[in-house]
């Protein structure tokens, strides 16, 4: 029974016509539904009965005889009509169709005489208002202007442009409007075309324009733009917000003025006509504006629907148009209004039922209008409802516990019981939206429930409905109460000592304190029994001194927020400004100016010493690579030496030791072309110890003048740089009384070859 048959819709809806005077006009309205369906009209609004002149035919439809736009008793046929249907079920109504009357006036704008040079652009313009729009044609000399001419261009709003002036275009107009009311006829032009061919430089120049205009989707817009100047100007169009105009239904007439056939939203902007001089920049513009308007049209229908009683229905009506359309919702026909259990949301776009009872069973239909045109869509509610449902619960009351909880108590209801399989309870803020409501289900056994995490001080408004397997109960009746005032919260509470005497209290501003009017402040010694106090603070102050205390004495600050309902709880703090007076005491206050002294010099100390270190370790490096570079030149002496016979033992000095090199100036004398060994700078790098130079002074003391030895020169090398031959020493006699110079030095043990 809920298809789309047996709902009740409109088939045909009457449309917008416009009415010539004195004939007959027919409106058609068709419907389909379950029957009996009864249809009427209305005009503004007002029933229509039948007469004589106006009547309903047996189709729906309603037939004016003679049409007029103003009777003799001041009445008119002129109006907005609509056709409403209806039948057990509810009643829906159709769009609104405006009917108007064929006019037209006379013109207001009539072609003017013109004279041109040769060659040049002529433009006639003739102007006149008419339902329906008048169609304007041209004459020439009385015969029509013929279009097949291209130089002849004509556009629809009564403008003729005539392009390379040539002397046979010399004449008289005037233009004919025509639409289904009359025929007007305009004052004649004439046209002169002067001279030959002018061939002087004329800058670009735009004579008409674009104009604005305001037009509906499917329609034709011609932009008009006429330009001179010699030599004769390119015309281009583009648009303002440098979207491309595109190619399609797009047709240039005449030299430049634009067509746009088809409209559509899209085409909507700022349209700019240029006039380029051929080969330059030189350009000239005008731009207009176009509206294309679109009508009302849905999205999305509302769809027909059936719910329990107690339940919420959802409609839900989206429409599109430019510009956007208003959407109205009717009941049955009429106006819908809202209340606490009907609301509408989204633009209107959704319109929500809460708790539906029978009452509440009607077509719902969706209006949506805008300056383009209306359109409707319906959709029916169904409320289900099943015989042996319990009554209403009975004796609802709601008692205040507390700030934040309420009992609610009620009884069951008189009349089927049986199958009540539980209860919910529904909570709402009094000055909350219905869809704000929120459920709390109860046990079948239970008659009374604590509802708790209320706010303070705020009315709640309460009813219980008797579930069963087959649907709810009623609502019972409302009951409001309110929870009670609450005292603020403990605030946090900070002591800072600030000085021997004085101390800061400080304390944070949080939400969880509630609503508080203020602060009360209370502080005292604690031997004694008597506060100081309250000192009274508002409820954006968040700190206080307390000034001229004993610092001898242990104080105790208490702080409380109060409002209307009375004072909270107290925070308290223990304070002594003992330890700060001994502090001070025993760390006298430094002198700033000396420690700022100190701290400057140390500063400069830590600098220098930094600089010296990286001195040192500059130095060091440049000691290593020169002393890495003189050992290899005596490393290589030394090599040299070896490699030389060495003298017979009987030529060995008594020492016992021979130092390599010692016929150096020999060796020197013969390899004259060898590399000299630079002594200063051995001598500056490797300096003798003075171990080691006395050791020489031994060995230099021990040769006679009469030895062979006596040309021997001794280097003065470190130990690490010449070699050291063992020899095994010959047997001597003991002597225990002293040792002979000349004999060979005791062995104290190897020696290793270095």
């Amino acid at each position: 029974d809920f298809g789309r048959s047996s709902e009740l819709a409109f088939v045909v809806e009457p449309s917008d016509d416009i009415a010539v005077q004195e004939q007959p006009l027919i409106l058609y309205c068709q419907v389909e539904g379950i029957q009996p369906i009864t249809i009427t009209w209305r005009k503004n609004g007002v029933m229509i009965v039948d007469s004589e002149n106006a009547f309903m035919l047996a189709n729906g439809s309603l037939y004016v005889s003679r049409f007029q736009r103003v009777r003799g008793d001041g009445s008119s046929d002129e109006g907005e009509y609509d056709c409403m249907a209806q039948n057990h079920y509810g009643l829906v109504v159709s769009r609104k169709a405006k009917i108007q009357a064929a006019t037209m006036s006379d013109f207001h704008i009539h072609p003017q005489n013109a004279v041109v040079e040769e060659g040049g652009v002529a433009r006639f313009q003739c102007q006149i208002h008419g339902l329906p729009e008048p169609v304007i044609l041209w004459h020439k000399n009385s015969m029509p202007v013929n279009t097949d001419n291209e130089r002849y261009t004509l556009l629809p709003k009564g403008v003729l442009q005539i392009t390379g002036l040539r002397a046979e275009d010399s004449g008289i107009f005037h233009c004919v409007a025509t639409n289904i009311a009359n025929v007007k006829f305009s004052r004649e032009a004439r046209l002169t075309v002067s001279g030959s061919h002018s061939t002087v430089y004329k800058d670009p120049m735009i004579l008409v324009g674009p104009e604005n205009l305001t037009l509906t989707v499917h329609q034709t817009a011609v932009l008009e733009c006429i330009a001179t100047g010699n030599p004769r100007p390119i015309v281009s169009w583009s648009r303002l917000d440098g979207r491309p105009i595109g190619v399609e239904g797009i047709q240039v007439l005449g030299t430049g003025n634009l067509m746009i056939s088809d409209l559509t939203v899209q085409h909507s902007g700022i349209y700019v006509c240029a006039a380029n001089k051929p080969g330059t920049r030189v350009r000239r513009t005008a731009q207009g504006s176009l509206v294309v308007q679109a009508p009302a049209e849905f999205v999305q229908h509302p769809q027909s629907i059936s719910r329990p009683v107690g339940t919420t229905a959802i409609f839900t009506c989206v429409a599109q148009g430019e510009p956007p359309p208003q959407i109205t919702w009717l009941r049955n026909g009429q106006i819908l209004e809202t209340s606490d259990h009907i609301k509408l949301k989204n633009n209107n776009s959704t319109l929500s039922i809460y708790g539906i009872n029978q009452a509440d069973e009607a077509i719902y239909q969706c209006l949506a209008e805008n300056s383009a045109g209306s359109t409707q869509a319906s959709a029916r509610l169904t409320v289900l409802w099943a015989d042996g449902l319990p009554s209403p619960p009975q004796g609802v009351r709601a008692e205040t516990v507390s700030a934040t909880t309420i009992q609610v108590s009620w009884e069951k209801p008189l009349q089927n019981t049986k199958e009540i399989i539980g209860y919910v309870l529904h909570i709402r803020k009094a000055a909350d939206p219905v869809e704000m409501e929120y459920q709390e289900a109860v046990s079948k056994s239970t008659f009374q429930q604590l509802v708790t995490d209320l706010e303070p001080s705020t009315s709640y408004s309460f009813y219980i409905k008797a579930y069963t397997s087959r649907g709810a109960s009623k609502a019972s009746e409302v009951t409001v109460v309110s929870t009670l005032g609450e005292v603020p919260a403990m605030p946090s509470l900070f002591i800072k000592v600030i000085n021997s005497t004085t101390v800061q209290a400080t304390w944070e501003p949080s939400i969880k304190l509630g609503q508080h009017e203020g602060f009360k402040l209370y502080y005292r010694k604690v031997h004694l029994s008597q506060y100081t106090g309250p000192v009274l603070l508002a409820s954006n102050v968040t700190a206080y001194n307390i000034t001229h205390l004993d610092a001898s004495v242990v104080y105790e600050v208490k702080l409380l927020a109060y409002n209307q309902h009375g004072d909270g709880n107290s925070t308290v703090r223990f304070v002594s400004l003992r330890e700060t007076v001994e502090r001070t005491v025993l760390n006298p206050p430094c002198d700033c100016m000396k420690d700022e002294q100190n701290n400057k010099t140390s500063t400069t100390g830590i600098i220098i010493g930094i600089h010296i270190g990286v001195t040192c370790i500059i130095f060091c490096i440049l000691f290593l690579m020169f002393g890495y570079r003189g050992r290899l030149l005596m490393c290589k002496n030394v090599q040299e030496q070896l490699s030389t016979p060495q003298i017979p033992r009987s030529q060995r000095s008594t020492t016992g030791l021979v130092l390599n090199g010692a016929t150096r100036r020999d060796r020197d004398d013969r390899d004259l072309n060898g590399k000299q060994l630079d002594m200063n700078e051995l001598e500056r790098l490797f300096p003798a110890s003075p171990s080691q130079e006395q050791q020489e002074k031994g060995v230099t003391s021990a040769h006679s003048p009469s030895t062979p030895h006596d040309e021997t020169q001794i280097s003065t090398l470190p130990l690490d740089e010449f070699s050291i031959i063992e020899e095994q020493p010959d047997p001597l006699p003991k002597n225990p009384h002293g040792s002979n110079p000349a004999a060979p030095a005791p062995d104290h043990g190897p020696a290793n070859e270095g």
